[in-house]
């Protein structure tokens, strides 16, 4: 039974990147969210929140995996995190849904998820110039901020919005119809037909 989506933490982790994602997914109660770090020790996100992994990486269960969520952060540009890479490509193999957004699509190419799917990222030269085995140049596309194409789910730095509604549409969220009035709402402060006449209280 697929129902944990993990989202993997670690020291500089940028916190607000996944943030609409992560609630939205957890607002239904159908999913359980848990987070992943490189072993139980507390890290420091990128805003100063202490986080306390739920579990190791060691300990991520692919079998009751609904998605592996990999957020940006300084760790990837120093070439670091191979353990989680390769959690990542188990997960590519198992059929898994993988989502990167800013420097976590870095961690998606270095697993060699992103050689056959439609991706984008920060920009084009970023992704090549990380990661040596990178063969999806010609599948790279500048012009979106998300993407979701074969169970893989990139996005520019700039996208975290797009990135929670192609989540969203991933797992299946809310229906087809909410889910664009959820895009409108959070990218443009356009209002659901049902908000009209009433009063939004910040």
């Amino acid at each position: 039974m697929r129902d944990t989506v993990y989202f993997l933490i670690f020291d500089g982790f940028a916190d607000w990147q996944a943030a609409l994602a992560l609630c939205e997914i957890r607002r239904p109660g159908d999913w359980r969210v848990q987070t992943v770090g490189f072993s139980r020790a507390a890290v420091m996100s990128m805003g100063g929140l202490a986080v306390q992994p739920d579990v190791p990486l060691g300990q991520v269960d692919l079998g009751r995996a609904a998605m592996l969520i990999v957020p940006g952060g300084h760790l990837w540009l120093r070439g670091e995190g191979s353990a989680a890479v390769a959690i990542l490509r188990d997960a590519g193999e198992a059929g898994v849904p993988v989502a990167g957004i800013d420097t976590g699509v870095v961690a998606l190419g270095r697993a060699g998820l992103l050689d056959d799917v439609r991706h984008t990222g920060n920009w084009a030269g970023q992704i090549a110039g990380q990661v040596a085995d990178y063969s999806g140049e010609s599948l790279y596309d500048a012009s979106a901020l998300a993407i979701s194409d074969g169970g893989v789910i990139t996005a520019s730095h700039l996208g975290s919005v797009e990135f929670a509604h192609d989540i969203i549409q991933a797992l299946h969220l809310y229906s087809p119809s909410d889910r664009e009035h959820w895009y409108r709402l959070f990218k443009h402060a356009q209002l659901p037909p049902w908000w009209v006449g009433e009063t939004v209280m910040a």
